[in-house]
């Protein structure tokens, strides 16, 4: 993957942000990609179906891994509108995958590079490969529109 692919496929994540936003979730979108395929589009819906694990990036591993009919998503990249969680983070260990692309950091819960850096922790068995700060302006922007609307 080069930096156009990377900018490109964001922009898709954007845009299920966007969906996240009119449906009044935080705007998180995410998209896994395989061989260049999109295998799986996402975001957030914790408060649509009322469940904490209902982050975009949980929900685009949970199809991806479905449609590949293999948990090991090794060879897929993950695009990701904000820097993920530790849960989401833990979520991308266990599926073995090959590579994360973010926006913006999440300078409160992020556990990629703000708070922690669990990706690249060589204590444990694997680890990912991280490309921040793509369209990180874009991303970062949607987030602070929709909490200031609810300020």
């Amino acid at each position: 993957m080069n930096k156009n692919d990377d900018t490109y496929f964001m922009r898709l994540a954007l845009e299920e942000a966007k969906r996240a936003f009119l449906e009044e979730e935080v705007p998180v979108g995410a998209i896994l990609v395989k061989d260049g395929d999109i295998v799986a589009k996402a975001h957030n819906q914790r408060e649509t179906s009322q469940d904490p694990t209902g982050h975009a990036e949980i929900l685009a591993l949970r199809i991806g891994a479905d449609k590949s009919k293999n948990w090991r998503l090794t060879n897929a990249t993950l695009y990701v509108t904000k820097e993920p969680c530790i849960m989401c983070a833990g979520a991308m260990l266990n599926a073995r995958l090959g590579r994360l692309v973010y926006g913006c950091k999440d300078e409160k819960a992020g556990a990629v590079d703000s708070l922690y850096k669990l990706l690249s922790d060589g204590r444990l068995n694997h680890q990912i490969e991280v490309v921040s700060g793509i369209l990180e302006e874009e991303c970062s922007d949607i987030l602070q529109r929709f909490f200031k609307a609810r300020r």
